[in-house]
């Protein structure tokens, strides 16, 4: 796969819907060509701490951002006509489609491919583990500030040039 772009998204507590944060890496030809990175204020809007120790988002720095339709009006062009890849497909597309639900936003059938399955079918049980950051590594790329969604969109779009 050469062209596509790679999402991921940090939540504020435990809906699905209470996006954050969203990073997005856009591949055309193998190469990025895009990159995108907002805060965005969570709905429901709270957030808890076992959340916020993994990403290290407060409620203070999401308090001033745009709510996801403002932030979306901004991705949607550049995802446009191009499969999304994230890593644990199942937890961002499920965030995606909650938050349009949320916005009454009609969600666009968007496809998405994920790395944590490709890991699984390429590396098997050599890996100790398939988590972003030992699959990037794996794949060559060190993720050093894991859990921040524009970051862990990079690692993501590493892993799917190299498994996908």
């Amino acid at each position: 796969m050469k062209d596509f772009a790679a999402i991921d998204f940090e939540t504020a507590n435990e809906f699905p819907s209470s996006v954050c944060s969203v990073g997005v890496v856009v591949v055309r030809d193998g190469q990025i060509c895009d990159r995108y990175y907002s805060l965005i204020r969570p709905e429901p809007e709270y957030h808890r701490w076992f959340c916020d120790r993994v990403h290290g988002l407060s409620r203070e720095e999401t308090d001033a951002a745009r709510v996801f339709p403002d932030v979306w009006a901004e991705v949607s062009p550049l995802v446009c006509g191009l499969p999304l890849v994230a890593h644990n497909a199942r937890f961002d597309e499920g965030c995606l489609k909650a938050v349009h639900r949320v916005y009454c936003m009609d969600y666009p059938d968007y496809m998405f491919y994920d790395t944590l399955a490709a890991s699984r079918r390429h590396f098997g049980r050599s890996l100790p583990n398939h988590q972003l950051h030992t699959v990037a590594e794996a794949c060559g790329y060190i993720l050093d500030n894991h859990h921040h969604a524009l970051a862990d969109a990079e690692a993501c779009a590493s892993i799917a040039l190299k498994l996908l």
